[in-house]
Formats: structure tokens, sequence, C-alpha cells
């Protein structure tokens, strides 16, 4: 038996994927969470979780930043992303982050369908008009400008969100202690001493990009 999560913050749109997903095969089970704490107390509850679709817009902490976050600490679920943000830029972004395919929000319920079924049988999937058009001279990311690990840039974007250390560990399922070891390392790579700093160095970052 399938069982999916849903991450989507407006009501009416999460129990409506929750009835289209049942449609992937009879007897689907479909889990909806409205916002990213909900969805890691979800998981922490259901380890057979076989995938999930997350929106990039959501409250408390995007889509984005919680993407690093499951890819940290549940990094064989695929995810599937289901966003009105579906430029070339927010689609590469993504699937660089981790994501195992992306969906438009105007698609169809059976092209969503279609994509699920090609996810969970491994393939990635990504819109059928995407042009990386960055795939020449694309931006790098932050850890190939600053030398960063995946888990320095998941603290890192959970920092930019504003969360505290203990917030952070909560999120990646860390210690408090390793958390500041990170911040530490992340301090040091960017050349600051402070968050503030560290926020204002990466903001003039993105402005460039």
């Amino acid at each position: 038996m399938l069982k999916l999560l849903v991450v989507e913050d407006h009501g009416l749109v999460r129990e409506g994927l929750l009835q289209t997903i049942r449609g992937l095969e009879v007897g689907t089970l479909v889990l909806g969470a409205a916002e990213a704490a909900e969805a890691l107390e979800i998981m922490e509850r259901n380890s057979d979780v076989d995938l999930v679709v997350l929106d990039l817009m959501l409250p408390n902490l995007n889509g984005m930043a919680f993407l690093s976050v499951l890819r940290k600490r549940h990094p064989d679920v695929p995810v599937v992303i289901l966003s009105a943000l579906d430029d070339a830029e927010t689609v590469r972004r993504a699937m660089t982050r981790g994501a195992s395919g992306f969906v438009p929000k105007s698609s169809s319920s059976e092209s969503l369908l279609t994509a699920l079924r090609r996810v969970l049988a491994g393939e990635v999937v990504l819109p059928p008009n995407y042009r990386d058009s960055g795939a020449t001279r694309r931006p790098r990311s932050l850890a190939e400008r600053f030398g960063l690990t995946k888990g320095q840039v998941a603290v890192l974007e959970l920092l930019i969100e504003g969360k505290s250390n203990r917030e952070i560990a909560d999120y990646l399922g860390l210690t408090e202690g390793t958390v500041k070891i990170h911040v530490r390392a992340i301090f040091k790579a960017l050349n600051v001493t402070t968050r503030p700093q560290a926020l204002l160095a990466v903001g003039k970052l993105q402005v460039r990009s």
C-alpha cells in the first residue's frame, strides 16, 4: 500500500490534492499537513511514507528551506514540488536542492498522477516546457561558492529563515551543540562574525545572481 504526504497550507487545495492522489492505486493512503513542523511530526510517526508532495509557499518555513530539511532528515523519501511558481530558476533551485520532480499547479490531475507514478518508479520529472536557461552560465550554489557541506547549507538556509539554533536543531534532528559548530563554520566561510552580517552577505550574493 502506498503512503504519501501532501504539504500544502491552503485547506481547500490540500483536500482536493488528497482526493486526487488517492487515485494513484487502490488502497493509497494520503496524509496532509499545513506547514513544515506538522509535516515533520507526521513523518516521525510514519516512517513508511513513500513520497512527499510539497508546496513552495508555506507559512513559517518556505518550501525551499523545508526541502533541504527533508533531504537531511529523510534522504530516501522522494519529494515532488507542486507549485504555482514554475519559472526556470525556481525549478532549477528545487532540483538542485534534491527534489525528484516538479509539477506546476496549472497541470491537470492526470498529469500530476502520471508524474507521481514516474517518480515512484525512480524517474526524475520536470515540467514539459522547462528549459534550463542557466545551463551554460549557471550561478554557483552556496556550497560551491563558500565550500560548505550539505549539512552546513541546510543550517544556513534555516538561518536565513530567522530560525534560532534550537529551532534549527529540532528541524534537522541535530543537537544544539552540532548546530553551533555548523554556524561557526558558516561564519568563517562567509568571513562574518554575526547572523545579520551572514544574512547581508547571502542577500547581496542572491541579488547579484
